[in-house]
């Protein structure tokens, strides 16, 4: 269990944080960068979130809590000494990838095909899903480049990729199963 008695402890003054094993890196080291982007992502989902009810907000509220277990897992390296933690350490799972993509497959079922690109907007829903989506992608890209140098979670990147197409599905659902989507019109404005 988390206890935060204090809020501000100093020890991040000198341009440092704590990883989740208590090593000490630099606050721009890019697994703080993309951690931190998850943290980003589930804020902007927090700002979806006031637009959704019903079924929605409950599957918004489920993956908030997978992006806390993500960052969980993102700022702990290591994972090959998981073991001598003293505690189970959380780590994403295949299950929670899973999840997301026969999530993805109901929603998509209820679509017509998309015969153009689409542009973020229509209603606030999708608009705010949008976002979502694009931080996210940006949180997978930031994800993949530390994965090019030092050793992270599949799950972890599965579970990115697939959230950004959740989003995109998901606000398309949001504009009235697609009747609202902006389509893209190619050189409109020439």
């Amino acid at each position: 269990m988390v206890v935060l008695n204090r809020i501000y402890t100093r020890s991040g003054d000198a341009g440092e944080t704590a990883l989740g094993n208590g090593a000490r890196v630099a606050k721009h080291a890019l697994r703080v960068t993309a951690y931190g982007t998850v943290d980003e992502t589930n804020a902007v989902l927090g700002l979806a979130r006031l637009h959704a009810e019903g079924e929605t907000d409950v599957a918004l509220a489920r993956i908030q809590n997978d992006l806390f277990d993500l960052g969980a897992d993102l700022c702990r390296p290591d994972m090959d000494r998981d073991h001598e933690a003293g505690y189970p350490v959380l780590r994403m799972v295949p299950a929670q990838v899973a999840r997301l993509e026969s999530e993805i497959d109901t929603m998509n079922a209820r679509l017509e095909p998309l015969r153009s690109f689409i542009l973020p907007g229509g209603t606030p829903l999708a608009a705010q899903l949008h976002l979502c989506r694009t931080v996210s992608r940006r949180a997978e890209r930031l994800t993949v480049e530390l994965a090019a140098v030092e050793p992270v979670n599949e799950a972890a990147l599965h579970y990115l990729n697939r959230l950004s197409d959740w989003f995109f599905v998901a606000a398309r659902i949001a504009n009235e199963e697609g009747r609202s989507d902006v389509l893209w019109v190619p050189g409109a404005n020439r």
